[in-house]
């Protein structure tokens, strides 16, 4: 026979449905509560794929870098003095030349033409020189001869005269024909003077018709002089020590004066000329140091100019070479170009990340305590060089950062797992 239950028995059952359900409920907010404080999946990223750098503080060296090329510290175009036709072409680009070396040989009928008139007129202006100067001469030796012969009537009746005065005075010889020689003398010796100036006068205004005939013959003679260097400058010379690095004008082309024919430079003197974005100018001036990497040596050297224009967004600043360069350097030779800008002394810095411009802010995946999870902070930067930028702000000592591209990850990524 079965036995009623009694009521309590009902109403425990009842407590304890009631405490599964309290139990329940409080499980169920446990875990959501946990649930909500766990951190979102992170990404996962192959450690081997990036790169990772620590935060240092010390000295941070600013410097830009650019492409460049060697070229001479002297270059020399060659131009056409004449104009004339280039007939030959004795030399090729890339041969060591003298002063002395002909490049081209040009030809002018009309320039050879002109030398053989100006030669045939100055043999006649010589041949009218040496003509007019014996002319000259001949009228001189007239006049001495005529001034001899009136200073011997001078002399001789001056000495007429003297013997006579004795006898006058001793009463041997009639004072009147002793005054008519006396006068006699006088007049000759009046002539005598006249025709020592006459000499003089004469001497002076041949030197004076001689000298303008002169003139006329040194016009012909630097006309011809002229020529001659004109027809002498048909055989175009290198004009220095060097090598010819390049030929303007092809065999069979007609030149004017002024052409430019060729360039020659010294190979032995050479200097880097880089190429700098414009952005980068700020803190660039003369004699900043700058190293040259010629990929088969480093040179040191200094910052000599800066170019005022700036061209496709770069500006070309000249480095003089402070060493000798190395095997095989030659003009037109690529070159990477390093100028150092100033060094910055106790600083956070690390390796320059992929993206990032002078002061501004960026964001970068710091590693965590665990060393294998990354969270994205941002990170104030301030002056950048090639390889390094100075941190401002958002970083320590010690942290180490992920510099390479994580652009791919995408902008809402905030942290990865590195395998």
């Amino acid at each position: 026979m079965d036995k009623p239950r009694e009521k309590s028995v009902a109403r425990n059952r009842k407590i304890r449905r009631v405490i599964y359900i309290i139990l329940a409920i409080g499980a169920i907010g446990a875990i959501s509560v946990a649930l909500a404080r766990l951190k979102p999946a992170a990404q996962t990223v192959e450690r081997s794929t990036v790169i990772i750098d620590t935060v240092k503080r010390g000295e941070m060296v600013r410097q830009v870098n650019g492409l460049g090329t060697l070229v001479p510290e002297e270059i020399v175009w060659i131009p056409a003095i004449t104009s004339g036709r280039v007939d030959k072409r004795l030399v090729q680009p890339g041969t060591t030349v003298s002063p002395d070396t002909v490049i081209f040989e040009l030809s002018n009928q009309e320039l050879q033409q002109q030398l053989q008139e100006a030669e045939l007129q100055f043999k006649s202006a010589e041949a009218e020189f040496i003509n007019r100067k014996v002319e000259l001469e001949t009228q001189l030796l007239n006049q001495r001869a005529s001034a001899a012969t009136v200073e011997a009537d001078y002399q001789s009746a001056k000495l007429e005269a003297d013997s006579y005065a004795q006898l006058v005075k001793e009463g041997l010889y009639s004072d009147l024909q002793y005054k008519q020689k006396q006068t006699k003398a006088n007049e000759l010796a009046t002539r005598n003077e006249l025709e020592k100036k006459r000499i003089v006068m004469t001497t002076e205004a041949m030197k004076t018709q001689l000298a303008v005939s002169q003139s006329t013959l040194d016009q012909r003679r630097a006309l011809v002089d002229l020529r001659r260097k004109q027809v002498s400058d048909l055989r175009v010379r290198a004009g220095m020590h060097g090598v010819l690095q390049q030929l303007a004008v092809e065999v069979g082309q007609q030149v004017t004066p002024g052409t430019n024919l060729a360039r020659v430079s010294d190979p032995t003197r050479l200097k880097a000329q880089v190429r700098i974005a414009e952005t980068q100018l700020k803190d660039m001036r003369i004699g900043l140091p700058a190293t040259i990497d010629t990929r088969n040596g480093v040179i040191p050297g200094r910052v000599i100019r800066v170019d005022p224009a700036a061209q496709n967004g770069t500006v070309t600043v000249d480095v003089s070479l402070d060493a000798a360069l190395p095997p095989g350097a030659r003009p037109d030779m690529s070159v990477d170009g390093r100028i150092e800008l100033e060094r910055l002394e106790n600083v956070l810095y690390i390796q320059r990340p992929t993206f990032g411009q002078e002061n501004s802010t960026i964001k970068l995946f710091k590693l965590e305590a665990d060393g294998q999870h990354a969270e994205s902070v941002a990170i104030e930067i301030g002056r950048v060089s090639v390889t390094t930028v100075e941190i401002v702000r958002g970083l320590n000592v010690g942290d180490k950062i992920i510099v390479s591209d994580t652009s791919q990850l995408g902008d809402n990524v905030t942290r990865i797992r590195l395998n």
